[in-house]
């Protein structure tokens, strides 16, 4: 398995994008790095970048849009503004192709609302289509893949849902158009993490993961596998089933723990859960699955625990 941790981990704590880079070439697992763009990019000679990284592989940037984009990314009405959201995208894609990405992460954090009355949902609608088919169609050999999150930094996100993000992505309607699915967003959504999965996987539509855990009410960033034992089982599972080859990225907060400590606990408990998949193997899981059976189900979680 491919794995990948954040960069803000330690970034937040006052080191910068090489001692980050660093402390990932000395961890037990990470085969790849995830920027986000701008701002670890912004600053650094990309050849310095380029030196510092071998021998790991880059997966891809995550774009960025902060406080001038409060009114929206791809939907503010300011079109100065919109337009500028847009070229960071397809910048980001420039940058990525340079390091050897391939995906390029749209969260459109700011694309939704606060209050009734507050959007024209239809116009919106169009000028994210319309953003993503021009980010897609300016690098049609990279993975644009989009993010979602039900709340936060807005009260209602305009792609606030897996099944939303399927149907966003069926009528932008390209072939390298996709999604990343975090864990922690799909239970702030009351979403079945691995239902989601399974509808991405099966379409070929899933581009990326943030594997992280939480309770539901917040984009809490727990260590994965902490609190979701039995869901973070199924949808390893679905990885497993559908042959999931992609980069498994840690989007998780260190902020008590140590960061290089923290993000290793993340690698071990995705391991471990992933051998107690394998033991049991997806063969069995799937008869079990078949059944449409909860003491069945409850059963093979047991096993798991073993």
């Amino acid at each position: 398995m491919n794995y990948a941790g954040r960069f803000n981990s330690f970034i937040f704590k006052g080191q910068n994008v090489f001692d980050a880079i660093e402390a990932y070439k000395h961890m037990d697992g990470i085969t790849h790095l995830e920027f986000n763009y701008p701002e670890h990019i912004a600053g650094y000679d990309l050849e310095e970048l380029k030196k510092a990284i071998s021998p790991l592989k880059v997966n891809g940037l995550a774009v960025r849009w902060r406080k001038e984009w409060l009114d929206g990314d791809f939907t503010n009405p300011n079109e100065e503004l919109r337009r500028r959201a847009i070229q960071m995208a397809r910048d980001a894609a420039d940058v990525c192709r340079e390091l050897g990405g391939s995906v390029i992460t749209l969260w459109f954090e700011n694309d939704g609302f606060d209050y009734p009355f507050q959007m024209d949902y239809e116009k919106c609608w169009g000028q994210l289509v319309d953003g993503l088919r021009e980010v897609a169609d300016y690098a049609p050999d990279l993975k644009i893949s989009i993010e979602y999150k039900p709340y936060e930094e807005r009260d209602f996100a305009m792609v606030d849902s897996a099944g939303m993000t399927l149907y966003l992505i069926r009528e932008v309607d390209r072939p390298n158009v996709g999604c990343t699915l975090d864990f922690c967003h799909m239970l702030m959504k009351h979403d079945n993490p691995a239902y989601g999965l399974a509808l991405a996987a099966s379409s070929g539509k899933l581009f990326g993961l943030h594997m992280n855990d939480g309770y539901g009410w917040k984009d809490s960033g727990l260590i994965f596998g902490t609190v979701n034992f039995s869901q973070s089982a199924e949808f390893i599972y679905y990885l497993e089933r559908y042959h999931y080859d992609g980069v498994v990225f840690f989007d998780t907060f260190p902020i008590r723990e140590e960061s290089k400590a923290e993000c290793q606990a993340n690698i071990d408990a995705f391991e471990l859960i992933r051998s107690k998949v394998e033991r049991e193997g997806v063969e069995n899981i799937s008869q079990v699955v078949s059944k449409h059976d909860g003491i069945s189900a409850q059963k093979l979680i047991f096993s798991m625990l073993r």
